[in-house]
């Protein structure tokens, strides 16, 4: 599952989204990691806003043992964990400029993949949200990005687990911020493989010591 990707400047985000009144701040990012702050879009009174939310969601009731990063788009409507945001209509969009898959070769090695898309430099993947209040009375907001089955393309690269994030396509942006759940729920499909692009990275993206810098994306021979 995508435990790792990419986000691009603020700038390009607010550009891309046309975001009015942004309640964010960041800096772009080539490794984010689990529990980390990130930059996501949400439709507040019909205006598309920014804001950071953790990444991992803490369900408002019930407690996980392990961060829910990925939300599976076939229990959005069953698992505890999905079902109040999905039913509250707390969906938001995850900014990206890419993420990262691993793939397991024939010998066994697992090694990460960049993918990003060829079109854009800039894209969303559906997530929900959710808000907790601390014992400490502070309040958290948190998210999960969706996955779906794979296209023909992750099919190859993410092999192990046959999954990929819910890219959305732009005209689908509004259908999943505002629409109803029926309208949100059919744009989560497979994004078509034939605007996705992806190379072989380093393993150093997995350590956390190496700089977050653009070198994470340089491509390297298998």
């Amino acid at each position: 599952m995508c435990a790792r990707y990419q986000t691009p400047s603020q700038a390009a985000a607010e550009r891309y989204w046309r975001v009015i009144e942004p309640i964010w701040q960041f800096e772009p990012s080539w490794r984010v990691l689990p529990t980390d702050p990130v930059p996501v879009v949400l439709s507040v009174d019909g205006a598309v806003t920014g804001r950071m939310m953790r990444w991992g969601l803490l369900p408002f009731q019930g407690e996980a043992n392990f961060p829910l990063i990925n939300a599976t788009v076939e229990k959005l409507e069953t698992w505890y964990a999905w079902k109040q945001p999905w039913e509250r209509r707390q969906r938001c969009i995850l900014v990206m400029a890419g993420f990262y898959e691993p793939h397991v070769f024939e010998d066994g090695r697992k090694e990460p993949f960049y993918v990003h898309l060829a079109d854009r430099p800039v894209f969303g993947v559906a997530g929900l949200w959710d808000r907790r209040r601390q014992p400490d009375g502070t309040e958290v907001l948190s998210c999960a990005l969706i996955t779906v089955p794979p296209n023909s393309l992750m099919a190859q690269i993410h092999n192990e687990k046959q999954r990929m994030p819910a890219v959305l396509r732009e005209e689908h942006h509004e259908a999943w911020l505002q629409g109803t759940p029926q309208q949100a729920k059919a744009v989560l499909v497979p994004h078509p493989s034939d605007t996705m692009v992806a190379w072989q990275v380093s393993r150093r993206l997995y350590a956390v010591k190496t700089p977050n810098d653009a070198a994470l994306i340089e491509a390297v021979r298998s």
